[in-house]
Parts: structure tokens; C-alpha cells; sequence
């Protein structure tokens, strides 16, 4: 797994674990299409803006403050494990992808 992935599965996962009466929201009706909370509902309870968290769960964890990941610790009642996964998760560079330009094999001239 690469670090994009990693993020993904961890806060998908710990999404789907928490019911909204868990979570302390209404459950309206008994079918729900998803296992867990919803996108919706946990950035609601992490007070983030709903496109915000789906770009963090989709592995884009770079230059989330420390009060958004403390939110979504709180908001996906992370244990203090989980919680310095998270945090660690936030604080690794992610995986480089392919450089889209090789490097030139002779030097250019310094222009004085």
C-alpha cells in the first residue's frame, strides 16, 4: 500500500465502524446505503466543509492544521492510537509519483 491508500482505508474504516446514534446523530429510517456514518456526517461533526473532508479521506491529508485532524480524531472517536496514526498519516510525505520530466544530461551555460 502506498500512502495515498493508507489514508483512504484508515478513515474509511473508522467511518464505517460508527453508527449515528454513536455518534450521537438521528438515524432517519433503518436501511442505509452505507455501513457507518455517512461523508456528510462525519464532516458535519468534525466541522469541516463536506468537499474538504472527501479530499481528506480520498488521501489528501497534506496541510490539514492540527485542529482538523484533533476534529476528526474527536468526530470518528479515534483512540489515542489512532488518534497518533492519524497525526502520523498527516505528517508523512506522500509517495512520489513518476517525474513527468527527465533530468537534462548536460549542464546549461551560467549566464554572468
Amino acid at each position: 500500500m502506498n500512502h495515498v491508500d493508507d489514508v483512504r482505508e484508515f478513515l474509511s474504516s473508522r467511518r464505517a465502524r460508527l453508527t449515528p446514534e454513536q455518534a450521537g446523530l438521528p438515524a432517519y429510517g433503518g436501511h442505509r446505503r452505507v455501513k457507518g456514518l455517512r461523508r456528510e456526517e462525519v464532516a458535519l461533526l468534525a466541522g469541516v466543509s463536506v468537499d474538504y473532508y472527501v479530499r481528506l479521506e480520498r488521501g489528501n491529508l497534506s496541510g490539514a492544521s492540527d485542529s482538523v485532524l484533533e476534529s476528526l480524531a474527536r468526530a470518528l472517536q479515534l483512540d489515542d492510537i489512532e488518534r497518533e496514526y492519524l497525526y502520523d498519516l498527516a505528517h508523512q510525505s506522500p509517495t512520489p509519483g513518476p517525474r513527468t520530466r527527465a533530468a537534462s544530461p548536460k549542464p546549461r551555460p551560467v549566464i554572468q
